[in-house]
């Protein structure tokens, strides 16, 4: 009888985590997909699907881009020379053009640069997807809790109707 391999619980490849409040809070009106410059330990807590985008945003600094106050949290099998700051500003892979832009969107219209989120390609690599977003008023957030709940029950009465 031949041995099974064990199945690894770590993220190859698809979602790694993921800002769901960001589209209550925010409308998006652009999205652009990102690199992110991470250390070995953050890698394998991030295919642990144990990182957090909550409260993170993205600004520019000294001409380049970056990733504030999202929580990678530290490796636990790491070793000790590996630690890092779990909060730390991680810096993101874009072109010149494209920070440029991004951030004469901000200045000009007002937006946010808002995460997304964060996932791996099919090549294995860690990718964030930004999202230029304006903030929505309660009113409009309302709205869209009232659509979406008229919008599940319109289903599901054609679905008992036949």
């Amino acid at each position: 009888m031949a041995r099974q391999k064990k199945k690894s619980s770590l993220i190859s490849h698809g979602i790694a985590a993921q800002n769901r409040k960001a589209r209550h809070d925010y409308t998006i009106n652009d999205t652009i997909e990102a690199g992110v410059v991470l250390m070995g330990p953050e890698v394998k807590s991030l295919r642990a699907g144990r990182a957090s985008l909550i409260d993170a945003w993205a600004g520019e600094r000294d001409g380049e881009m970056f990733l504030f106050n999202a929580y990678i949290p530290e490796w636990q099998a790491g070793s000790f020379m590996a630690r890092f700051e779990p909060r730390r500003p991680r810096k993101l892979l874009l072109h010149k053009a494209q920070v440029r832009t991004l951030t004469g969107s901000v200045t000009r219209e007002g937006a946010t640069l808002v995460p997304l989120d964060i996932h791996f390609s099919d090549r294995g690599v860690a990718k964030i997807t930004l999202g230029l977003a304006e903030g929505k008023k309660q009113h409009d957030k309302r709205a869209a809790i009232a659509e979406r709940d008229w919008n599940r029950d319109k289903a599901r009465l054609m679905r008992e109707k036949g």
